[in-house]
C-alpha cells in the first residue's frame, strides 16, 4: 500500500490506514478519529460478531451495510463502501445492498484498456444521468477533458478508413463519439461442409446477441454471404455499446470490411436497425448531431424520420440499411446480387 501511495503521489499526515474486518472495531475507529471521509474496502470482508454466518454472506453484507448506514447518518461522515462485482458486472451478494445505500456507482471498462467510465446507477439525492470518463495514467485515474476526441483515431476523423465507422453513444447525459471497427475474413470450411458451420463471431464492446442479429439482417436483407465469413467487431477505448442507436455504425463497419471499401472521412452513423432492415429513430439525436459537428464531422447518416438540422452538417436520411450502405458502396445493389 505504501508503494502504491508513493507511485500515486499521495502525501499528507491526515490519511489514516486501519486494518480490521471486525465491524465493532471499525465503528470505534470512526468514532475515535472523526474523519472527513471513510472508505471501506471491501464490504464483503467485514463481519459482525452477532451474526453467525461468515463474512461475505448475504446476511453479513446486509447487516454490515445497514450498520454503516446508521453510523453515517449519526456522525454525518460520508462512508464509501467498495464492493465486488460478478463476471456479469452486477454487485456481488444480496441485491438489498443497493437498496440500503444512498448512491451506487459503477467503474466500467475493459481490463486492458486505458479508459474507465464512472457511472451512477442510483442516487437518492440527485440525478443518475451523469458519467465521468477517466484515463489510467501514471499517477492513477485522471479525468478526460474531451472524451469524444479521445476515442477516435486521427484516420477516422480526417481520412477515409476501411472497416472503421463512427457513431455517437449517449453515456448518461453525455454524448460520446466512438469508433467501431470490423474485420470480415473467409471462414475455414467446417468438417462435413454446410453453411456457416465453422464461422466465428467475436465482439469487444458490443453485445454478441446484438451482433448476431445485425449480421442476420445483412445476410437476409442485403444478401451478403456472411455465413461464410468470420466477423470480428471492436469498439475502441474499451467502451461498451449498450443502446440500439449505434447499430448503423456496426453495420457500416462490417459492410466496409466485407467489400474492402473505405468509409468517407468526417462521416458519422446514427440509427437503430430493425429486423426488416428498416432504420428506426434514436433518442436525443439533436445532441448527438451537435457533438459530431463540434468535432468537425461534415456528414451524418440518420433514419429518414429524423427532422433535426445542424449548421455545417450534411444530413443524409435513409429508410433502410441498404439505402444507408449505398453511401459507402454506391454500386452496392450490383455487388450484393
Amino acid at each position: 500500500i505504501a508503494n502504491r501511495a508513493a507511485r500515486l503521489g499521495v502525501t499528507g499526515d491526515d490519511i489514516y490506514l486501519y486494518s480490521a474486518t471486525r465491524m465493532q472495531d471499525i465503528l470505534e475507529a470512526i468514532a475515535r478519529t472523526q474523519p472527513a471521509l471513510v472508505i471501506i474496502d471491501s464490504i464483503q470482508t467485514v463481519y459482525l460478531e452477532d451474526v453467525s454466518s461468515s463474512a461475505g454472506s448475504v446476511t453479513q453484507v446486509r447487516e454490515c451495510a445497514t450498520a454503516f448506514l446508521h453510523a453515517a447518518k449519526r456522525s454525518g461522515v460520508p462512508i464509501v463502501m467498495v464492493g465486488h462485482v460478478t463476471k456479469q458486472g452486477d454487485i456481488a451478494g444480496p441485491r438489498v445492498l443497493e437498496h440500503i445505500v444512498d448512491v451506487v456507482l459503477y467503474l466500467e471498462g475493459e481490463g486492458m484498456q486505458g479508459h474507465r467510465i464512472l457511472r451512477g446507477i442510483k442516487n437518492r439525492y440527485g440525478p443518475t444521468d451523469e458519467v465521468a470518463v477517466l484515463e489510467m495514467v501514471g499517477a492513477g485515474l485522471a479525468p478526460v477533458q474531451n472524451p469524444s476526441a479521445a476515442f477516435l483515431t486521427p484516420q477516422v476523423k480526417g481520412e477515409a478508413a476501411v472497416s472503421a465507422a463512427v457513431t455517437v453513444s449517449m453515456e448518461g447525459s453525455r454524448p460520446l463519439l466512438l469508433e467501431v471497427q470490423a474485420l470480415c475474413s473467409e471462414a475455414t470450411q467446417a468438417p462435413g461442409g454446410g453453411k456457416g458451420g465453422g464461422v466465428r463471431r467475436y465482439g469487444t464492446g458490443v453485445q454478441l446477441t446484438r451482433l448476431h442479429l445485425l449480421l442476420a439482417v445483412l445476410t437476409k436483407r442485403m444478401r451478403l454471404p456472411l455465413y461464410r465469413q468470420d466477423v470480428f467487431v471492436n469498439v475502441t477505448g474499451g467502451i461498451q455499446l449498450t443502446e440500439p442507436a449505434t447499430d448503423l455504425a456496426v453495420v457500416a463497419a462490417v459492410v466496409s470490411s466485407f467489400f474492402d471499401v473505405p468509409i468517407g472521412p468526417n462521416l458519422v452513423f446514427l440509427g437503430e436497425v430493425g429486423l426488416g432492415g428498416e432504420l428506426r429513430s434514436v433518442p436525443q439525436i439533436e445532441r448527438r448531431l451537435t457533438e459530431a459537428a463540434k468535432l468537425g464531422f461534415k456528414r451524418a447518416v440518420v433514419p429518414a424520420g429524423c427532422t433535426a438540422e445542424r449548421k455545417g452538417l450534411d444530413i443524409v436520411r435513409c429508410s433502410t440499411v441498404s439505402d444507408a450502405m449505398q453511401v459507402i458502396v454506391p454500386d452496392l445493389l450490383e455487388r450484393s446480387t
